[in-house]
């Protein structure tokens, strides 16, 4: 146990985690036209299984990243062995992932507005990189999915 987590920190997460989680619900009753209360709940539990990956991975003693612990949390809690697990599944159901997409997105776009100076640092050849990575992830994405539903037959 090398760090702790100072209670400012700990609402900071909270806060913005009920922030996220109140802007998707409302994302998804606009788009998907799911009950309100319903998509809350489910954003409330992913919020509160994120935070609880974000709490063991502060305190336990090896370097993985805190997406596995939530990951890990998440399947342990929705595995048909959990008592919650009936409640869990019916909820998280409610949130659309494009829903949150889009917030998690605006989010990112505002970071990355905040360190313009930092992206301007970089220069041209940043942005060429950035560029062919982006674009060698996509031509890689769509050779794999072509490939996989060739091979299965579904084109």
């Amino acid at each position: 146990m090398t760090e702790t987590i100072s209670s400012k920190v700990l609402i900071e997460w909270i806060g913005i985690l009920v922030i996220f989680s109140i802007i998707s619900a409302i994302g998804n009753v606009i788009g998907y036209h799911y009950p309100f209360m319903e998509s809350l709940v489910g954003m409330l539990i992913l919020c509160g299984i994120s935070l609880a990956g974000l709490i063991i991975e502060t305190y336990t003693p090896w370097d993985i990243p805190s997406i596995l612990y939530i990951s890990i949390l998440g399947l342990l809690l929705a595995l048909p062995i959990s008592p919650v697990s009936d409640f869990i599944i019916y909820y998280t159901t409610r949130v659309e992932l494009i829903s949150l997409t889009t917030v998690l997105l605006a989010y990112a776009g505002i970071s990355m507005g905040k360190d313009l100076g930092d992206f301007k640092k970089v220069g041209v050849k940043g942005v060429v990189v950035t560029f062919f990575v982006i674009f060698g992830t996509y031509v890689g994405s769509a050779l794999i999915a072509q490939f996989v539903l060739m091979y299965t037959g579904m084109i």
